[in-house]
């Protein structure tokens, strides 16, 4: 279960460059400082508000452009837990799962999400729950994962899960 504030912008066609400048590509750092450039010619204050939250939502195709690595990276290493969006380019989907962070596609809850809002995400169920003070929840439903890549979301991305089977298979 994933809870936290939600963070919301009401832009289409984020690409990749814009989540993490391409001035920074080849820079070799450390992921605990990759926040500091997250977004930054986006929104500059993006890296004060992600503080309190951690859930971003998005609307269509964000992701789009070049299939850079650190533009899924920058955003969980900031605290993003999850992304909610209308859509999701196909690299930055895949590139997104491989580092172990959840990109969920609704829509409708894309739609009803406000900055500031609580969400609850149960990845499990495919189910997203909207949660103001003084109202009742409301539910959205987005398709579910298949439980290998629950798996490998759990283990924290592609490379942590196939480590931990190895070490398995290895009696580690």
């Amino acid at each position: 279960m994933i809870q936290g504030k939600v963070l919301k912008y009401e832009a289409d066609d984020v690409n990749t460059d814009v989540i993490w400048p391409g001035k920074y590509t080849y820079v070799q750092m450390a992921p605990a400082d990759m926040p500091q450039y997250a977004m930054e010619t986006f929104d500059p204050d993006f890296k004060t508000k992600v503080r309190d939250r951690q859930v971003l939502v998005v609307g269509k195709n964000f992701g789009c452009g070049s299939s850079r690595e650190q533009a899924s990276e920058c955003l969980k290493f900031s605290g993003i837990q999850a992304i909610v969006a209308r859509s999701f380019a196909r690299i930055f989907y895949r590139n997104s799962l491989n580092i172990g962070l959840p990109v969920i596609e609704c829509p409708a809850a894309v739609d009803a999400l406000q900055d500031g809002d609580q969400a609850a995400i149960d990845l499990a169920s495919g189910v997203l729950e909207l949660r103001r003070p003084d109202e009742e929840p409301r539910r959205f439903e987005f398709a579910r994962y298949p439980e290998f890549v629950l798996k490998l979301i759990e283990d924290g991305g592609l490379i942590e899960s196939i480590r931990k089977q190895v070490e398995l298979e290895r009696g580690l």
